[in-house]
């Protein structure tokens, strides 16, 4: 094994312990070759050659030598109190054990940066520190979410001393200088984690996802995501493809339940398309929306105006209703409906919000689904976010949580630069959905995602039959999607499947 240099500051036992916990594996070799790799791929952000389990298993290595050869060097940061880590009531104790907590933290990364730089080649790049940094941070952010779930378990077996300690450890040593997307996901999650064990004191969103600065901020999620852009995309694609299978009629009737997500509705790809197809005669585009307590007939009449001005400068007539009716009043009648029209149901966004039959005997969701179903409408389109999120346990849908709103961050991390005020308004959106999932149950509990095998059978027990999307719109948005690196697009079980490197972010599917 080629010889190097220790670091000065590493006692002869530390050293020892380090060759201990290390047999045979030349960790040397080992890293030096992941670092190639990484020189070879840097160019592919897409890529992350690190093997997650090798790194991890060698900083916690470090971890656990430093602290098992700790006593040998005890003089070397400060000499604490003998009662210094008991738990204080004064704030100069909680600032001990602060300062205390963030000079041994500082003190680890030193020791465990020194112990990496020093197993490298000394020809190698100068850059080597970046990655140093970057699979610390790897490290301390693995560390941080098992923390989290640690606590999580304890809420949920009602051990609120245990969850308190953590959530308290975790909010005096978190990393300033950690990745940015894994800082906000901490940050939300601790929040949720707090709310969910005293809410009086740290009261979890409700109201506010029904606010405008909640609407606001779903639009500008939609609008920076391309797996919410192109899950639009895919519900129009369907309807088109159902309008082409009746050629006898230039007639596309849309029922709308939630247009609201943003001012244009996702309609202009579908207005456009209608443009091209037309020939002599002229596309009539008929949408139907339904007005309730949040969105009332004047907003919606407001999108029905500037929809109105697009399908004018496209050449396509737009007929635009807002009705205002109960769901058990929904009838082709009420909703005009006409014969010698192709009659398509949008719902994209839409069932996660309802309450199911775990919450209200009424169960509204599946109503609506069997509402829709008598309409008899050529196809129905469902776009929904994949995260196990209502029924799950709460240990699983903190776990969810942190996979899925982590991937979300970290999707639109690159466009949030673009412009300060947006982010700041994507991120209290996301922070707000986190918040209502992780803390709140029952009726207060807004944000109930699901997985698509979940939606599928909720489909199918109404009487719905699963359309595929053509293999020529699933190509044509993995091409559209190439120009988003990192992000996905496949086939799976009859949906499209829209992503971030391996997690799923939403699905569309259409339905007969």
């Amino acid at each position: 094994m080629e010889r190097f240099a220790w670091p000065k500051f590493l006692s002869s036992k530390r050293k020892r312990a380090i060759q201990d916990l290390l047999p045979a594996q030349n960790p040397k070799k080992k890293l030096a070759n992941l670092f190639d790799a990484h020189s070879q791929t840097s160019n592919d952000t897409g890529q992350h050659p690190f093997a997650e389990h090798l790194v991890v298993n060698i900083l916690e290595s470090f971890s656990n030598t430093l602290s098992l050869s700790s006593s040998d060097q005890s003089n070397e940061v400060v000499q604490v109190p003998s009662n210094a880590c008991v738990r204080k009531t004064s704030n100069i104790g909680t600032r001990l054990d602060q300062n205390l907590i963030d000079g041994g933290h500082r003190r680890r990364s030193s020791d465990q940066k020194s112990v990496l730089n020093s197993m490298l080649p000394n020809n190698f790049p100068s850059d080597t520190s970046v990655i140093i940094n970057r699979l610390l941070e790897d490290s301390e952010s693995i560390r941080s979410k098992q923390s989290l779930m640690e606590a999580a378990a304890a809420i949920s077996e009602d051990r609120t001393d245990v969850a308190w300690e953590i959530l308290t450890r975790l909010s005096v040593s978190r990393n300033p200088k950690g990745i940015y997307s894994e800082q906000k996901l901490m940050e939300y999650m601790l929040s949720a984690l707090k709310s969910r064990m005293s809410p009086v004191d740290n009261p979890p969103p409700v109201a506010e996802l029904f606010t405008e600065d909640h609407l606001l901020s779903a639009q500008s999620l939609y609008d920076l995501s391309p797996c919410f852009e192109l899950g639009f995309m895919a519900a129009n694609r369907a309807i088109l493809e159902a309008a082409s299978e009746q050629p006898s009629t230039n007639k596309l009737h849309v029922i709308d339940f939630d247009i609201d997500i943003g001012l244009e509705g996702g309609y202009l790809d579908l207005l456009y398309a209608l443009s091209t197809r037309q020939a002599d005669n002229q596309s009539t585009l008929k949408i139907t929306t339904l007005a309730d307590s949040f969105n009332g007939e004047e907003r919606l009449r407001m999108v029905g105006d500037r929809l109105s001005e697009h399908a004018a400068r496209m050449g396509v007539r737009l007929v635009f209703n807002v009705v205002s009716q109960k769901l058990s009043e929904l009838s082709r009648d009420s909703l005009g409906c006409e014969a010698d029209e192709v009659l398509a149901v949008k719902l994209a966004f839409k069932l996660y919000r309802m309450l199911d039959e775990s919450v209200s005997v009424e169960n509204p969701r599946d109503e609506l689904l069997w509402r829709v179903k008598g309409l008899a409408p050529q196809v129905v389109t469902l776009v929904e976010q994949e995260m196990n999120g209502n029924t799950a346990p709460f240990k699983v849908r903190v776990e969810e949580a942190l996979a899925y709103y982590g991937a979300l961050l970290a999707s639109i991390q690159p466009e949030f630069w673009r412009a300060e005020s947006e982010r700041a308004r994507v991120e209290e959106g996301l922070s707000r959905r986190l918040r209502n999932s992780v803390a709140c149950e029952g009726r207060d509990r807004v944000e109930r995602c699901e997985v698509f095998g979940k939606w599928r059978a909720r489909m199918e027990m109404a009487g719905f039959e699963l359309k595929p999307l053509g293999q020529y719109g699933v190509e044509s948005m993995k091409k559209m999607v190439g120009w988003c690196p990192g992000h996905t697009v496949k086939e799976e079980n009859g949906g499209v499947c829209f992503g971030w490197r391996d997690r799923t972010l939403t699905v569309a599917s259409s339905w007969r």
